[in-house]
Formats: structure tokens, C-alpha cells, sequence
């Protein structure tokens, strides 16, 4: 063993405690109607991203397990060598319809679609522009790209202008960045302002929605709360969130969904998803499709939250309370535990410094008196 290294990585683990940044894995058991059990105490969990509760549905826990006796546990392969099972053609030609696009691509992860869509579709030549609280994710797809990459201040249509005026003409392509939800402020993104400039200045968008699908636009995501509907040329979404399996898609113009068959790496070097995976995604997504006002029920949820606890109206299913320091956000979160319900404490890396906070997720599957019982505690937690 390398004492030197230990020694290193000994250090950086003391300094994170030091910080009060340091995770623990803590296991965790998901039991119906979001309660879930964790170091011997069943709490009601307002901390996870099962929008619709639709892992727990049976219809789609049926789908899995007939896809799974007939197919196997696992796919076997890559999808370009042999594991590309039936259900996938289904699964991205329903995403590619209900999307409204010409085309889909089912990757393995919401990760795996962001780091490799970007480098994929971007050269050297190419400039891009991504909102300063993007997803980590698709950070780290600008950094394998070899595109020049610029952030842009939170939501901020002026000063994206100003980097448009200055850099664009220097560029061949230019991509906009932006999110439908940004996942730990739950705030929408402005797309139809981007829309306008991407039309002003010969740019595409690329939206990720990964908390708006299945949620917002009657569950067609973000996008389609917006009439007439702004041209957005890549819209990434997960299969882990409302549709409650797993899985990352990317829906596009068929010509792009073609080249990243070819040159996205995160797909090509990457074993497919397992059959039961897939079943369970195309079930639950057919369950949206036909029962569309069911969508709308964590973003209720979320306003009648905030409504009761005083707190501003909120834009999603997701609501933060932010607290600045580490260990009064821990010490929130563990109070909340004492009176039995689950709220992550989000700190910095996930969010930036001094802006530690509890983030409160709403699902179908709450019962409205918990919502309500949670908003009063929390009105009395923080009335000062």
C-alpha cells in the first residue's frame, strides 16, 4: 500500500469534514407513498425526485419483471454490438412522438446523455454559452468537448447578449446551454429568451429537462408551457425522475440523433440498459401519455407547500429554503428528522458557497395533510 497516497487522501477527507461538506452513504429503504426508512426510522421523504410514483406502480413493476424473464437481467452488450434490445426502437420512437421530434436516443444515465452529447456534436470551432448553475453533468461534457466554452450569468438574457456580441462572429456554430428546472433552485429557465437571441445571433439551444419532463407542459416537459412553443433544437431529458425507472434521452432531427450513434462515446463505449429497465420507462411513459393531469400534481403540491408555509410562489415541483452555512443546514435537516420527515441538506460542491440549503421535492404520491402538516412545521421552524 502507498503511504504517501493514504496520507493525501487522509488530508482532503479531513478537510471536507472541516467544511462540514463531507457525504455519507446512508442506506436507505423506499417503501409506497414516499416514506422511506432510513437508520431504523420511517420517515416521509420530501427528498426524492419520483415525481409520480410511478416505481412503486404495478403496472409498470409488472412490465419489468415479463421483460426481464423474457429477455434476460441484462443486456449483454454495447448497444452497436448486440445490446440493442427491441425495446429500445420502441422507447425512443414513443419519447421521439410524445416529444415532438423527428428522432430519440436512449442513453444510460441523464449523466452519460449530457458528458456525451456535447463533445459529440462540437468542434473546436464551435462556441458555447451555458448558465453559470448548469448541471454538473453537463459541465463536464463542455470540458471533453474542444469547443470554447463561456457561462453566462444565472438567467441573465442581458449579459448572454454581451457575450454574443462579443464572441459569436469569431465561431462557426454557437450552442446555448440553459435547463427547463434547474434542479437545486427549482427556478425555470428562460428559454424564450434565449429563443430570441438564438434566432438574432445563429445559435441552437440545447435545453435540458430533466426536472420538467414529466412534470411541466402536461408532461411533455418544460418547453411546452410556453405557446407558441420556442424552437429548440436538442432537448435532453432523464428516465430516473417523473418516469421513475432509469435511464437518460436525448430527442433531435434525426441527422443528429444518426451522428451520435457514431460519436457519442458515453453510447458507444457504454453496456445497454436491461431489458426490465426499459419496460418499466415505456409503461410509465405510456401511463403520462394517458393520464396527462396527473402531472400536475407535484407542482400543486409544491405551491400549496410554499402558500401555507409563507414562503415565495415556487416556479416547480422543487423548493429550496436557503440556510448559507453547512451546519445550520444539517442541523435544519436533522430537525425535520425529529419530527419525522426526510429534507436533503444540499451544500457546496451541489450548490455554490454560502448558499447551503434544505430543497423540499414534491410527488403525485404525497398525501395533501403531510404536505400541509410540513408546511406548518416549517412556518414555525423559521418564522424569525
Amino acid at each position: 500500500m502507498n503511504s504517501k497516497i493514504i496520507s493525501l487522501y487522509k488530508s482532503k477527507l479531513s478537510e471536507i469534514n472541516k467544511l462540514s461538506q463531507a457525504r455519507n452513504l446512508v442506506t436507505t429503504s423506499r417503501e409506497n407513498n414516499l416514506k422511506v426508512t432510513r437508520n431504523k426510522k420511517q420517515l416521509i421523504s420530501f427528498s426524492c425526485n419520483d415525481y409520480l410514483g410511478l416505481s412503486k406502480n404495478k403496472e409498470v413493476i409488472k412490465e419489468s419483471i415479463k421483460a426481464t424473464k423474457q429477455y434476460g437481467s441484462g443486456s449483454g452488450a454495447s448497444r452497436l454490438v448486440s445490446g440493442n434490445n427491441p425495446l429500445y426502437e420502441e422507447l425512443e420512437n414513443l419519447l421521439a412522438k410524445y416529444k415532438k421530434s423527428e428522432s430519440a436516443c436512449v442513453f444510460g444515465s441523464g449523466f452519460l446523455t449530457n458528458a456525451g452529447i456535447i463533445p459529440a456534436l462540437t468542434s473546436s470551432k464551435d462556441l458555447l454559452l451555458y448558465d453559470e448553475l448548469s448541471h454538473s453533468s453537463t459541465n463536464i461534457g463542455l470540458k471533453l468537448s474542444s469547443a470554447k466554452y463561456i457561462k453566462f450569468k444565472h438567467n441573465d438574457a442581458n449579459h448572454l447578449e454581451s457575450l454574443l456580441k462579443k464572441y459569436r462572429k469569431k465561431y462557426f456554430n454557437c450552442f446555448l446551454f440553459t435547463e427547463g428546472v434547474f434542479s437545486m433552485d427549482g427556478d425555470r429557465g428562460n428559454i424564450k429568451e434565449l429563443a430570441l437571441l438564438a434566432n438574432k445571433y445563429d445559435a441552437s439551444i440545447i435545453l435540458d429537462d430533466a426536472h420538467g419532463f414529466g412534470v411541466l407542459g402536461k408532461g411533455r416537459g418544460s418547453l411546452y408551457e410556453h405557446n407558441p412553443t420556442p424552437e429548440v433544437l436538442i432537448q435532453m431529458g432523464t428516465l430516473s425522475k417523473a418516469i421513475g425507472s432509469y435511464g437518460g434521452f436525448v430527442t433531435a432531427p434525426k441527422t443528429i440523433i444518426k451522428l451520435l450513434h457514431s460519436k457519442a462515446r458515453s453510447l458507444i463505449y457504454t453496456t445497454g440498459l436491461p431489458p426490465g429497465t426499459l419496460a418499466a420507462s415505456l409503461k410509465a411513459l405510456q401511463i403520462i401519455i394517458k393520464n396527462p393531469e396527473v402531472t400536475k400534481k407535484p407542482y400543486k403540491y409544491a405551491k400549496l407547500f410554499c402558500e401555507r408555509a409563507g414562503l415565495p410562489i415556487p416556479e416547480s415541483s422543487i423548493v429550496s429554503k436557503i440556510l448559507y452555512d453547512e451546519n445550520n443546514t444539517i442541523k435544519a435537516s436533522k430537525l425535520y428528522e425529529n419530527y419525522g420527515y426526510y429534507i436533503g441538506a444540499i451544500r457546496p460542491p451541489t450548490v455554490p458557497k454560502n448558499t447551503s440549503r434544505l430543497r423540499f421535492t414534491f410527488s403525485s404520491e404525497h398525501k395533501k395533510k403531510d404536505v400541509i402538516e410540513l408546511a406548518h412545521l416549517t412556518k414555525i421552524l423559521f418564522k424569525d
